[in-house]
């Protein structure tokens, strides 16, 4: 079984790249962020005519989560326990979509950036990871044995060497510690950052800027994960990044992320070209 991850930026905009890299890449759960898709605007024919299930979540052009799966879609549940709200209002955004997909309980997450440490965002951010490490060790307390992926854009980069030059991002969000301590909770809470074993850095990124020729000059950032539960952790047998993905005109700024279970490797796959 291979379950991957990609925030998209506009499943509208990359609906073609997004049904290419299926054809390509033959993974039985993909986990999409970003969509930016109301859900009468998602493209979903581009995955059911793939054979694969799909729950979106999305309530304006902005965010937007959804799980496609050729392995079963059940229990879809929108947002997590907990989850808090942004804004005045708060009201809970399309940042949050879980699902049961042969057997293991996905979740397509789309953390908040947190704009500028100093904004209302930042404070909203570290409270909406607080909540999803509530959610998260919950979850394990009830059931040890319950096998949940926590997948997606976390906006945050965990290490140094996770960006490309960390005195660049003196003062910034991603790399403040109050983020990387909220990433290591998840982790302390149970779930294990399981690509980073098979894709070890420096120098190995999920997101490139669309400015500057970030992407051919490698000025990127590792900021998308699968976090494991320990009995998904133990059935993960290779990871990989697909960095091809991010090249050619009108590519996503990320590169999706797929991890392979129970002896698949879990590396990029161009399935046409190995029928050839």
């Amino acid at each position: 079984m291979r379950i991957a991850t990609w925030n998209v930026n506009s499943a509208r905009a990359r609906a073609e790249r997004i049904g290419d890299w299926l054809d390509r890449s033959d993974v039985d759960v993909l986990a999409i962020q970003e969509t930016k898709a109301r859900d009468d605007q998602f493209p979903a024919s581009v995955l059911t005519d793939r054979g694969y299930e799909v729950a979106h979540h999305g309530l304006s052009q902005w965010n937007g989560v959804a799980i496609a799966s050729r392995v079963g879609l059940d229990d879809v549940r929108i947002g997590f326990p907990g989850q808090p709200g942004y804004g005045e209002p708060a009201e809970a955004e399309a940042r949050a979509i879980g699902a049961t997909c042969g057997g293991v309980q996905v979740w397509s997450l789309y953390v908040p950036n947190g704009r500028e440490v100093d904004h209302p965002h930042y404070a909203y951010k570290l409270d909406w990871l607080k909540a999803l490490r509530a959610a998260g060790a919950a979850a394990l307390a009830e059931d040890p044995q319950a096998q949940i992926a926590f997948t997606g854009d976390f906006n945050i980069a965990p290490q140094d060497d996770d960006v490309w030059d960390i005195a660049q991002f003196e003062g910034s969000t991603h790399v403040t510690e109050p983020e990387r301590a909220a990433f290591r909770a998840l982790v302390d809470a149970g779930f294990d950052d399981v690509v980073r074993r098979y894709t070890p850095g420096p120098g190995v990124y999920t997101y490139w800027d669309y400015k500057g020729l970030a992407f051919p000059k490698r000025k990127g950032m590792r900021i998308d994960f699968v976090l494991a539960s320990p009995a998904l952790a133990a059935r993960v047998t290779g990871a990989g990044i697909d960095r091809e993905e991010r090249k050619g005109k009108g590519a996503s700024d990320h590169a999706p992320v797929i991890v392979g279970l129970d002896g698949d490797e879990g590396q990029p796959r161009d399935k046409k070209k190995e029928k050839v």
